[in-house]
């Protein structure tokens, strides 16, 4: 019994050398800034910085190969303390979050046929270029949601995606896999957005949709300054849009949404504040 016991204990022994031998002998050193730069991300891994997760990131930085205000999630603080890491000047952009351009949901746009795919809105486009009738609708399928990885998107029960503005971190996920290209990064502090995404004329956008933008030029005429009317759609300039409210109450379809007056209607954001168009503009 004692000789197996000094037999296995010997055994062990030995191992636990030749492990540690091994162990000193292919270790790997690491920059000590890229653990403190991990320390500092915020841990999302959501890939908004062009690598595959926070310690991709991290390394990248630490080998002079990353900005750090590539880590938009972050925000201004992990900015500075990247910065302060690798001992270089802190400089954050102007931070921007993604919204939806489109209102059009099932209650206000027309469909084309009905869609009884998987729940994908890329599978959707791929079928006719999708079941609406607006070539640039939300289709409301929740592609964008699935992929946000802060929670920051929902879809109403009427099948548009919404984003709030308080979650969005600006990572550009929802951006991408978007087919339509109907979700668009803003700067935050607008809080004007004219929510159509259709280059249709205006008889055109009638015929499909009740709240998309029929190109009217009311808006321009309200605050020339911070509307551009291009290819029959109407949009808000963000660098003079601080007159861009002026025209919300005088848009005759409703397109454009104040986001300060509440989110668009059947959305859980805002702590209950979402409006329907007619609240937005009373």
């Amino acid at each position: 019994m004692l000789a197996a016991i000094l037999s296995l204990g010997g055994i062990g022994l030995i191992a636990a050398i030749i492990l540690g031998l091994a162990a000193k002998k292919f270790a790997v050193e690491v920059d000590p800034r890229e653990l403190a730069l991990l320390d500092a991300l915020p841990g999302a891994n959501c890939g908004a910085c062009g690598y595959p997760g926070c310690s991709g990131f991290a390394r990248a930085l630490a080998e002079g190969r990353a900005d750090p205000a590539d880590c938009t999630p972050g925000g201004k603080e992990t900015v500075a303390e990247i910065a302060r890491i690798l001992g270089v000047a802190a400089t954050s952009p102007e931070p921007r979050i993604a919204v939806v351009l489109c209102q059009g949901d099932r209650n206000r746009a027309a469909d084309k046929y009905r869609y009884l795919g998987i729940e994908d809105c890329n599978a959707a486009q791929k079928l006719a270029e999708g079941p609406k009738q607006c070539p640039g609708g939300c289709l409301g399928l929740g592609s964008c949601r699935r992929v946000c990885p802060f929670g920051a998107i929902e879809i109403t029960p009427a099948g548009l995606a919404v984003i709030s503005r308080e979650l969005c971190t600006g990572c550009t996920k929802c951006v991408a896999v978007c087919p339509r290209e109907v979700i668009r990064m803003t700067p935050a502090a607008a809080e004007v957005h004219v929510l159509c995404n259709s280059h249709d004329k205006g008889a055109v956008v009638r015929k499909y949709c009740s709240i998309g933008c029929i190109a009217c030029h009311i808006c321009h005429k309200a605050a020339p300054q911070a509307y551009v009317i291009e290819d029959f759609l109407a949009r808000v300039d963000y660098a003079q849009g601080a007159a861009a409210a002026a025209a919300v109450d005088k848009c005759p379809t409703k397109c454009i949404r104040d986001f300060a007056r509440g989110y668009p209607e059947g959305c859980t954001f805002g702590g209950g504040a979402c409006a329907a168009p007619s609240d937005v503009a009373a």
